[in-house]
């Protein structure tokens, strides 16, 4: 059984954290580029100044991609690199990168599927207040605007932000990631509010200024919750922690509070009980500027949570067992997010869908034939996929898949000792080696799913 004939088969990166060039060619620098020079801030003092260095060799990584046999290449556009102060002057040899790229990838057949942020905030707007300035939204319009008249007429998909509440929880509350602030729960979601009317301002821009009709989506985190079993109240249970809001610790990890404004045109109910006075002021006509029409919406599922109906039917979290199976992020693995997540929020927001991150960090190194051998990474696609297929084959409306990540990458503060690429990167030399992984993904994708197993032992 294979996946619908169109099924798009595609990899993922994103700038800061395959790029390089961080101080070449008239680059601003970025909210990660400061975070990255704090002491004790990313493991090792590791940076992103040369990462893989794609802005050097695009051609080769190219390549790789088109050998793959992948139909699409989402990449990210850095801000810095075309705008260094991030409104006002745009640098033209950060534009001509990125026509050089987009060149390359339709030479050789892949479409290129591009996300304006992936966390990666000029350094100068977060001088001017960042998320938390009411201004953010139109810098980011103008932003979206230049990259919607250079690109706009070969560039085709597109991706507004990505993973609002990793950058929000990470960034703005806990500090762990760039820029690195722990903001009281009123100023963070003020930021989050900032962030929708950005992502609503893009949209506009994006349908505005390009000269093909593009098609637009975004790129949140997919925040699940599997059922523990197959009784129609903990699938139910399931359900409600999938699409809840809660106000406690963590609570920008979720789903609704951000897509609801997005997709539907509100905020959820719940969400504003939790946060009551802390929720943000929402003025006349800011719910229309989010609420703009999407043409599919992507999600980013790595892993999830099993939960069980309690007494009154309400969802409980399960432990999983001693020794279950963990990526060396210390998620575990659970294939079933890729049926239980898509389900959920198909069912809820009525859009063709694309899983538009998926794949694991793993030990990876290359092995005495001079190959890497990535078995584990292997079973993890075999399984999540396995999975993805049987929403499908039950109607959910899911259209792609993107495997995070085409190559080894910056982890963020992890620097570069999480491994999450289907190509081995030495980062000395900067040698690309394909996996075992990327000739198995590159199998399933030339049978469109059709090598994916059709039973698979349990986990344990």
């Amino acid at each position: 059984m294979s996946f619908p004939d169109g099924f798009t088969w595609g990899v993922a990166s994103a700038a800061y954290q395959v790029e390089g060039a961080a101080m070449e060619d008239g680059r601003g620098p970025s909210v990660w580029d400061a975070f990255a020079r704090r002491p004790g801030a990313v493991f090792g003092g590791h940076t992103g100044d040369v990462a893989c260095n794609q802005y050097h060799r695009y051609p080769e990584d190219v390549r790789l991609i088109a050998d793959l046999g992948a139909q699409a290449y989402r990449f990210s556009i850095s801000w810095p690199r075309v705008m260094p102060e991030g409104t006002g002057r745009i640098n033209e040899a950060g534009l001509a990168y990125y026509d050089r790229l987009v060149d390359e990838l339709l030479a050789r057949g892949v479409q290129p599927w591009a996300t304006l942020y992936h966390w990666d905030m000029p350094l100068a707007l977060f001088h001017r207040g960042g998320w938390l300035s009411p201004e953010s939204p139109r810098w980011f319009a103008e932003y979206a605007a230049v990259i919607a008249d250079r690109l706009g007429d070969r560039v085709k998909h597109w991706m507004t932000i990505n993973e609002p509440q990793v950058f929000l929880d990470h960034g703005l509350i806990r500090g762990t990631h760039a820029p690195g602030m722990k903001y009281s729960r009123p100023d963070a979601l003020l930021a989050s509010h900032h962030v929708l009317l950005a992502h609503g301002r893009a949209v506009v821009a994006l349908r505005d200024g390009c000269a093909e009709k593009p098609v637009i989506g975004w790129a949140p985190v997919g925040v699940c919750s599997c059922p523990a079993s197959d009784d129609p109240r903990d699938i139910e249970a399931a359900r409600q922690a999938t699409l809840g809001v809660h106000g406690g610790d963590g609570w920008a990890f979720n789903n609704t509070w951000f897509s609801d404004a997005a997709v539907l045109g509100t905020y959820p109910e719940d969400g504003l009980r939790a946060f009551g006075a802390d929720a943000p002021d929402v003025r006349s006509g800011e719910m229309e500027i989010i609420n703009q029409p999407l043409d599919f919406y992507g999600v980013n599922i790595y892993q999830a949570g099993s939960v069980a109906a309690d007494s009154e039917g309400k969802p409980t979290g399960t432990d999983f067992v001693r020794g279950y199976p963990r990526t060396m992020h210390q998620w575990p693995v659970t294939p079933e997010a890729l049926y239980w997540g898509p389900r959920f929020l198909h069912e809820r927001y009525k859009l063709p869908m694309y899983v538009t991150e998926n794949g694991l960090a793993s030990m990876d190194w290359v092995h005495a034939d001079g190959k890497v051998h990535d078995a584990g990474r292997v079973d993890f696609l075999a399984r999540y996929l396995h999975a993805l297929r049987r929403a499908v084959a039950e109607g959910v409306d899911v259209r792609g898949y993107f495997q995070w990540s085409i190559m080894d990458n910056y982890e963020w503060a992890e620097g570069y000792k999480m491994r999450f690429g289907l190509v081995y990167v030495d980062y000395d030399s900067l040698d690309r080696i394909p996996k075992d992984s990327y000739h198995w993904y590159a199998e399933a994708i030339k049978s469109n799913g059709g090598t994916i197993p059709r039973s698979l032992s349990p986990l344990r």
